[in-house]
């Protein structure tokens, strides 16, 4: 699913008409790490935030935006499912995209529930 960074990368990317590819190479990397990253399944490193701002000419309010999504990508919690049933792999992909529409009570009543029955 694509993240906040991945979406800013794509936005300038077709704002100067390039693709994929060429924003890996400008960065050092293969398309399918940059794919990855743009996914949220890695981290942007930080060295990229100067090459994106040099290589394509980022404004103050685009620098704003690009360290705001940067810092989102670099601390974002990632749990490793590998081990998990495909069925409960499934259900919490589900959960999670579930739970980003629910409001701030909704989040609150699911973790003192958690918390209640913690064990």
């Amino acid at each position: 699913m694509l993240n906040s960074f991945g979406k800013f990368c794509r936005k300038i990317r077709i704002d100067n008409n390039k693709l994929l590819y060429d924003m890996a190479n400008q960065l050092g990397v293969s398309s399918a790490f940059l794919s990855k990253v743009e996914n949220g399944k890695g981290k942007p490193p930080e060295e990229w935030r100067n090459i994106l701002i040099n290589e394509y000419n980022l404004n103050d309010g685009e620098i704003k935006e690009l360290d705001k999504v940067m810092f989102e990508a670099r601390n974002q919690k990632s749990i490793d499912m590998s081990t998990f049933r495909a069925s409960d792999r499934d259900m919490m992909i589900s959960f999670a995209r579930a739970m980003e529409s629910w409001d701030e009570d909704k989040k609150k009543e699911l973790s003192n529930w958690l918390k209640r029955n913690q064990e």
